[in-house]
């Protein structure tokens, strides 16, 4: 109890020490709701279903997880919290009331007392494990993980990390892997069970046609990421008619992005349009600059550079979404956060983050299959046990 007051009074000091920092980024769009939401509790209120199932999540990703769980359990009253504003908008798909994690110093006092809380991946808030047990709630790590990139920071810190999973009820880990690095950091009642994601039905919500040419799309993107892309499709584009699709990971990155399209198309003479504006993919480059597209982009591609593993800070994105489409996936060598996912996906090519290997890759991708995925996971322990703790 003595560590647990320490830890709560340097969380109020640290958020003193940042709140410059928190007032300067809630003028960034990427936070203009996050921040506030999580900082200042700004239109961020307690949940009104008290005594239920509340799932935490980080971002995106894991919002789509979820899906399958959600429609199994068939429980009348959810409550989920996430992080991200993406991971925000996409919670709010289920009848469940959707609220930002506030950050650690406000969760005494807006924590309400829940039957059981679910907790996705690595989301080890230590106020958040704490409260919601004193509270009288069962917690359930959901996909749990320990990256490679993290394991000797997560070893040096165990007794803390000890501590924290004191409080865990059981553990469901994405891999054996992962399951050693929970007992090493002491956490009890670990069970494998994959990672959940796989358990996703994934879908288009709109049919595009595909122009009568090579298809290939840059998804999930981040800052660096789209130079690479570009300086190996120009030189790819030299002996092969191909149309060049952007999907950058994070919306408040589109006109930074179109800009530097811009620069290539008038360099090098390609055509340019915006997809919010044109949807037929008559030019040679395409921006998508809107939400929700990704999954009816793949459907009518044929190859993916997937973004997120070309920079060494990312950790990669799911590979799932582009090979449930038979597109070929070119990805970087960082994909640590999704080193289960891509093990269960074949046909892909890891390169080195530059544009020579890029290109490289999209010219052997014309010999090799498709990407494809041959594995599927069980649910049915997962939700035996909300069911359990529930009662």
């Amino acid at each position: 109890m003595l560590f647990s007051i320490f830890y709560y009074f340097l969380s109020v000091v640290l958020f003193l020490l940042a709140l410059p920092l928190l007032v300067y980024l809630t003028f960034k769009p990427k936070y203009k709701q996050s921040i506030p939401a999580r900082f200042f509790l700004f239109r961020n209120p307690k949940f009104t279903k008290k005594n239920t199932l509340w799932f935490h999540v980080c971002s995106l990703g894991e919002a789509i997880a979820l899906k399958p769980i959600i429609e199994k359990l068939q429980v009348k009253d959810i409550n989920i919290t996430t992080i991200t504003q993406t991971g925000f908008q996409k919670a709010k798909q289920y009848d469940a009331d959707i609220r930002y994690l506030p950050y650690e110093m406000w969760l005494p006092f807006w924590i309400e007392r829940q039957k059981v809380v679910v907790v996705l991946e690595a989301e080890f808030w230590y106020m958040l494990f704490i409260v919601a047990k004193l509270r009288g709630a069962k917690i359930i790590l959901l996909n749990a993980r320990i990256a490679d990139k993290s394991v000797d920071s997560y070893m040096k810190y165990s007794w803390f990390y000890k501590k924290m999973l004191s409080h865990v009820d059981i553990v469901f880990a994405q891999s054996e892997v992962d399951k050693n690095r929970f007992l090493a950091l002491g956490a009890k009642n670990i069970e494998v069970v994959g990672n959940i994601k796989l358990a996703s039905t994934i879908v288009y919500t709109k049919e595009y046609k595909k122009p009568n040419t090579q298809l290939i799309t840059a998804g999930s993107t981040h800052e660096s990421e789209e130079k690479m892309v570009l300086d190996a499709y120009v030189n790819y584009r030299d002996a092969n008619e191909a149309k060049l699709i952007v999907v950058p990971r994070h919306p408040e990155r589109f006109d930074e992005v179109y800009i530097l399209m811009q620069e290539y198309a008038s360099k090098y003479g390609f055509s340019l349009s915006r997809f919010s504006q044109d949807k037929s993919f008559s030019t040679d480059m395409v921006l998508v600059d809107m939400m929700g597209e990704l999954n009816n982009i793949y459907k009518i591609s044929d190859i993916v550079v997937l973004g997120g593993g070309l920079r060494d800070d990312v950790g990669g994105h799911n590979p799932l979404e582009p090979a449930a489409f038979g597109c070929k996936i070119i990805t970087g060598k960082h994909f640590f956060h999704q080193k289960e996912l891509f093990k269960y996906v074949h046909h892909v090519q890891y390169v080195q983050s530059d544009a020579q290997s890029i290109e490289d890759a999209l010219y052997k991708a014309e010999q090799l299959p498709p990407s494809k995925v041959d594995e599927e996971i069980d649910l049915q322990r997962i939700v035996a046990t909300i069911q359990e703790y529930m009662k």
